[in-house]
């Protein structure tokens, strides 16, 4: 243990410490590279519990390194800083043990008020117990906890579960780039580029997502797909059957579909068909997306099913062997980007169909010219007109009540 404590917390050795982490190193390698805003939100005054929900890859543990770089210069003692990736602990007796040594470090090191990070948490079950303990008999009450997981409901519930016992502490949930962030972090002037440029953007946009790997034209597809695959199997759930579930969602994108179609193409319950997709949610690679009618939800009708990001949809098909339409994605990515802008997303079909209704914004997207008429207040969008629209709903002047002129 105190081998693996040397190497996550490099900088209680090494002024140069950052030569030594990886983490930090492929970031200086990169050659677009940003410092995320959400390591600004995280709540840095005792006691704090912080907890950063969001899928693998997306850049948590980097953000969180980056986040240290900066305490650093501002410590006195570096053992005040204290990280761990939780994936090489096997249990909560593994946890338990983890923050005791450190406590007698800090201890022994006269240290007030430390830093501690567990990255990846939610990998081990009943995670919350030991830390729920802590925090009770105020171990913690001079710290800043900042707690990492890839599962939202894991991490989300139990940090729910904590009454009285946050603090100061934030909730933070970490994404790949949306469109808008990803023409930032190219240092595009948007209100100075011309339509030609964005779109230029946009259609390398569809190609590497929001990852920062990709981003980077770094090909991890396998590597993205196989750490999800780690987590479904994690979750008590067959890989095997997640892979055939995925590919015939895949297959039906765009369009609506039931739970029941999928159940008897594979022959198995529609429940575990639901029970897999409300676990791909979960973990941040789908969004189930609901009928709705004025203020009626419906969850019984058939559902669309949004990709969070199209990298990532990418990666699934090259590695599992199918394919998608490019077409296909712009639908998805007008869905996710709504629903990060407005916290909903639902669609409706009768005689016509709406593609996205997110607040008052009633929208349908279309990969050419439409061919027939929609009712009034419904937007059109197509494939030129996309990208700018991606941008306007995230300006100052863009919120849910008002119409966008494209």
């Amino acid at each position: 243990m105190e081998y693996l404590f040397f190497k996550h917390n490099p900088w209680w050795e090494y002024k140069n410490w950052e030569s030594k982490d990886k983490n930090i190193r492929d970031f200086n390698s990169m050659d677009i590279k940003w410092i995320p805003s959400w390591i600004d939100e995280i709540s840095l005054k005792p006691f704090s519990l912080n907890f950063i929900i969001g899928p693998r890859q997306v850049g948590k543990t980097t953000g969180i390194k980056l986040l240290i770089k900066n305490l650093l210069k501002k410590v006195n003692n570096p053992y005040s800083i204290f990280y761990f990736n939780c994936d090489f602990l096997s249990d909560i007796k593994d946890l338990i043990n983890l923050i005791e040594n450190y406590l007698k470090i800090k201890e022994s090191e006269k240290i007030k008020t430390s830093f501690i990070f567990l990255d990846e948490i939610t990998s081990l079950e009943y995670w919350w117990k030991p830390i729920k303990g802590f925090i009770d008999v105020g171990i913690f009450d001079k710290d800043i906890l900042v707690i990492s997981g890839s599962s939202s409901i894991r991490t989300k519930k139990y940090s729910e579960s904590f009454p009285g016992r946050r603090g100061r502490g934030k909730n933070i949930t970490v994404l790949p780039l949306s469109f808008f962030e990803y023409l930032k972090v190219h240092n595009t002037d948007i209100k100075k580029s011309n339509e030609f440029q964005i779109r230029g953007l946009f259609k390398k946009y569809l190609s590497t997502g929001g990852f920062p790997k990709s981003i980077n034209k770094v090909e991890f597809e396998e590597e993205l797909v196989k750490s999800i695959e780690r987590e479904i199997f994690n979750v008590g759930k067959d890989v095997e059957l997640f892979r055939k579930i995925i590919l015939k969602i895949i297959e039906k994108l765009p369009s609506s579909f039931s739970y029941n179609i999928i159940s008897s193409n594979l022959g198995i319950s529609h429940n575990t068909v639901r029970d897999y997709m409300q676990t791909m949610e979960d973990l941040f690679i789908l969004k189930i997306i609901y009928w709705k009618y004025g203020k009626e939800i419906e969850f019984r009708k058939d559902k669309k099913i949004c990709f969070r990001d199209p990298y990532l949809v990418k990666a699934f098909c090259n590695v599992y062997g199918c394919s998608l339409r490019e077409d296909f994605l712009y639908e998805n990515i007008v869905q996710e980007h709504l629903f990060r802008k407005f916290g909903e997303i639902y669609y409706f079909k009768n005689k016509f169909e709406i593609d996205c209704i997110a607040k008052n914004l009633k929208i349908e997207v279309k990969a050419g010219k439409p061919h027939r008429k929609y009712p009034k207040g419904v937007l059109i969008l197509d494939k030129e007109r996309i990208p700018r629209f991606l941008v306007d709903i995230y300006s100052e002047k863009q919120n849910s009540n008002s119409t966008l002129t494209l």
